[in-house]
């Protein structure tokens, strides 16, 4: 008996073309989903880099806040020490 017999069962050019058309079909399903996954990643990359470029506009543009309230609450200060000097002085 040799080697690579399958015994009693017989698969013929029929069956593995079959066999293969099905499988082709599915490779064929499966690069269309890697394709479509490719164009996902390629918008939440554009997405991401976007969104960083947005953040990163926002973080510059917020620095002076901190500072400037800083600055409203000192000439807040300094005004209201010149009326009570005024006022005690008259």
């Amino acid at each position: 008996m040799p080697i690579d017999s399958l015994g009693p069962v017989t698969i013929g050019a029929r069956e593995i073309y079959d066999e293969l058309k099905t499988v082709g079909g599915k490779v064929d399903r499966l690069d269309g989903k890697v394709e479509q996954t490719a164009g996902a990643h390629a918008e939440l990359v554009a997405d991401l880099a976007d969104h960083e470029t947005r953040i990163r506009n926002l973080e510059r543009g917020r620095w002076p806040l901190p500072s400037l309230a800083a600055l409203v609450a000192f000439a807040s200060l300094i005004l209201a020490i010149l009326s009570f000097v005024a006022t005690r002085g008259a």
